[in-house]
């Protein structure tokens, strides 16, 4: 009984936690489909707890079942890596390599010369999607290894060439 209230508790807290990541990704119709499979799930485990509350073992499983699916979904979510982020880069040390290099690999990069503490410096922002962050930080650290990198994810994208290329599916072909 213990095993099976840890092993459901895990699978609802990873559907609760896509649930959540889809939701706020804007894809709301898969969204609801996961949330029935979620809830299904949410009161099998619950009942089989409530009808057992006099054994402490089983409320432990569903407590650290909870935590271990916390894990496992946000892992999940990791590999899924939904939507698009936002690179900031500041350089003293690449000059207009770093830009080039980026453009030559695909990557949409708008730079311009800012001022820092200690002289001039070259900013850049760069769109890419989830799934390529790491070959981007990858090729940044090769170029600018002191590089000054700021991430976040934009809520909305509208216009420009990247756009475009993505809509036609054909970055970093």
């Amino acid at each position: 009984m213990i095993l099976i209230i840890f092993a459901i508790n895990i699978v609802y807290v990873t559907f609760l936690t896509i649930r959540m990541i889809l939701t706020l990704k804007g894809y709301r119709y898969i969204a609801a489909g996961v949330s029935i499979a979620e809830t299904i799930v949410y009161i099998v485990g619950l009942g089989l707890v409530l009808d057992n509350l006099d054994q402490i073992q089983n409320l432990i499983a569903y407590a650290i079942g909870f935590g271990t699916g916390v894990i496992v979904g946000s892992k999940i979510e990791e590999k899924m890596a939904l939507g698009y982020i936002t690179v900031n880069v500041i350089t003293s040390e690449a000059g207009e390599m770093l830009p080039r290099e980026l453009r030559e690999k695909g990557y949409g990069v708008t730079d311009w010369l800012a001022n820092g503490r200690d002289g001039d410096r070259l900013s850049m922002q760069i769109l890419t999607p989830r799934k390529m962050e790491l070959g981007l930080y990858k090729t940044i650290q090769e170029i600018d290894p002191k590089a000054f990198i700021i991430t976040y994810e934009p809520k909305t994208i509208h216009g420009g060439f990247w756009v475009k290329t993505v809509r036609k599916g054909n970055l970093f072909k």
